[in-house]
């Protein structure tokens, strides 16, 4: 039987739901078991309109293009294991052995995904006000800190990087256009067999 990790903020889930939700991939592939990644899309875009209604209506000033970036950051994978790592998610995660001995239980990937089904099966079990409360709970203080300050997207992809796969991105000018004095910038940025490109004035 799963313990359940939103007790403490007054939300009860049936335990078929529960355990289906921290359920990792690699513990149903040994069980035969639903494993959550359903659950994780759904958790994933209730997730996003939660912290899209809580930052519209906490910040009645800011334009669209802000809200959005801070949006980006609060719901972010290395936020998500920040959150989950306060209410001690990891530990309930199941596991297959293999992943168990690989130290994923504290993997960034995997906490930000059990938060996210997680999410996904208090939606289903309480509805979307139940779980909007319980975002603003969980989130607050990240949402506080990021609309505070510009969010630096780079320093966020290191941060990454450096929990999946302990280094640093390689990145390459792959375009410049524009005049001199104010060229725009293509960059590509390669880590662990991934690689994405960003534009922007800085290189």
């Amino acid at each position: 039987m799963s313990s359940n990790p939103l007790s403490s903020f007054g939300l009860e889930i049936p335990q078929e739901l529960l355990q289906r939700a921290l359920t990792h991939a690699s513990y149903a592939n040994e069980t035969g078991e639903e494993s959550n990644e359903r659950l994780e899309f759904l958790g994933d875009a209730v997730l996003s309109l939660a912290v899209t209604d809580i930052l519209f209506h906490r910040f009645p000033e800011r334009a669209e293009g802000e809200l959005t970036k801070i949006r980006a950051v609060v719901v972010s994978r290395p936020v998500l294991a920040e959150v989950a790592r306060k209410i001690g998610l990891g530990k309930h995660i199941l596991l297959g052995r293999g992943a168990e001995e690989a130290g994923a239980r504290e993997r960034p990937s995997v906490l930000a995904a059990a938060l996210e089904a997680l999410l996904g099966a208090a939606f289903l079990a309480h509805g979307y006000p139940a779980v909007r409360d319980l975002v603003e709970k969980l989130f607050l203080e990240e949402i506080e800190r990021y609309a505070q300050k510009t969010p630096d997207y780079k320093s966020l992809l290191q941060e990454w990087v450096q929990a999946q796969f302990g280094g640093l991105p390689e990145y390459r000018v792959v375009a410049e256009e524009g005049p001199e004095h104010k060229k725009v910038f293509t960059v590509e940025a390669r880590a662990g067999g991934m690689r994405a490109l960003g534009r922007g004035r800085d290189q």
